[in-house]
C-alpha cells in the first residue's frame, strides 16, 4: 500500500499507482479530494502535456501547488491520466 502523508494526514493511499519519473500517480478515488484545493498554476512537460496543480490543507497549514494532475496528458502518458502525484515535503511511499 502506497500512502501520501504531510504534516501528519494522509493524503492519499492505494495498491493501484502508477509510477513515472519516480513519482507515484495515485487513481483520483484514493486521494482526499476534499483536502486538496485547486490551483491556478499550471505546468508544460514536453512528453507528458500540461498539468494543473492543487494545494493540500491540513491544520490550518496550507502547501501550495503540492499535487498535480495531467487531465489531458499525451498519448505516451495516457496511463496518468487523472491520476494525482505529490511533491513539496510529500511522504510517498
Amino acid at each position: 500500500m502506497v500512502k501520501a502523508t504531510w504534516h501528519g494526514e494522509t493524503f492519499a493511499e492505494s495498491d493501484d499507482t502508477v509510477v513515472v519519473e519516480g513519482n507515484h500517480y495515485f487513481p483520483r478515488d484514493a486521494v482526499k479530494m476534499d483536502r486538496l484545493v485547486p490551483s491556478d498554476t499550471t505546468s508544460h512537460c514536453p512528453w507528458k502535456g500540461d498539468a494543473s496543480y492543487f494545494s493540500l490543507r491540513a491544520e490550518g497549514i496550507t502547501n501550495a501547488d503540492a499535487a498535480w494532475t495531467y487531465e489531458d496528458p499525451k498519448d505516451e502518458a495516457a496511463e496518468i491520466k487523472g491520476r494525482i502525484a505529490f511533491w513539496k515535503g510529500v511522504e510517498v511511499g
